[in-house]
C-alpha cells in the first residue's frame, strides 16, 4: 500500500518537476491581469541576453529582470506587443528574439545546421563510394614481374641479396 501511495505521489508531482521555474518577481507583476497576461506571453518570446537560450520569464539574471520590467513598463505606456518586440530587437538586434525572424542577416542561423549536415552527408557519401571503388587485391604481376619472379622460386636467391637461401 505504501507502494502504491508513493506511486501516485510521484505520479502528481511529476507535472509540477517538469513545469519551466519563472523568475518573474511579485514586484515586477503588474495588476491588470490582461497587461500581465501579455507580459508574460512577450516575455517568453524573448531571450536573456546573458542567458542566451532562456527566456527572460524564466532567467534570474539582472538583465533579465530589467528587461522583464521594461517590457511591462512599455506596456503600461500603451505599446502593442509588436511595438514592444521591434523597441528590443532596434536596442538588442534579432538576436534578443527566441526566434528571429528568416531574413538574409539571419539565413546562416537558420539555415547553417542543414547545410553542415548536408556536407557531412556528402562527405561520408564519398568517402564510402571511394573506398567501394578502391581495389581490394593488388593488381595482378605483369609478364616481366612474374617472370623475375619464377627465376628467383627456381634459382632460390634474392635477387637484390645476390646469395642463395638455406
Amino acid at each position: 500500500m505504501k507502494r502504491l501511495l508513493f506511486a501516485l505521489a510521484l505520479l502528481l508531482a511529476a507535472p509540477a518537476a517538469a513545469a519551466p521555474a519563472l523568475a518573474v518577481e511579485p514586484s515586477e507583476m503588474l495588476d491588470d491581469p490582461v497587461l500581465e497576461q501579455r507580459a508574460r506571453e512577450l516575455s517568453a518570446e524573448i531571450r536573456c541576453v546573458v542567458c542566451q537560450n532562456e527566456s527572460i520569464d524564466s532567467s534570474n539574471a539582472e538583465i533579465a529582470h530589467e528587461l522583464r520590467v521594461l517590457v511591462r513598463e512599455r506596456l503600461v505606456a500603451g505599446d502593442s506587443d509588436q511595438q514592444v518586440l521591434d523597441y528590443l530587437v532596434a536596442r538588442y538586434g534579432d538576436f534578443v528574439l527566441l526566434r528571429p525572424p528568416v531574413k538574409p542577416t539571419t539565413y546562416l542561423l537558420w539555415f547553417g545546421p542543414f547545410v553542415v549536415l548536408l556536407l557531412g552527408a556528402l562527405g561520408v557519401f564519398v568517402y564510402f563510394r571511394r573506398l567501394r571503388a578502391a581495389p581490394a587485391m593488388p593488381p595482378p604481376l605483369s609478364a616481366e614481374e612474374e617472370a623475375r619472379v619464377q627465376r628467383m622460386l627456381a634459382d632460390g636467391t634474392d635477387e637484390g641479396e645476390g646469395t642463395a637461401r638455406p
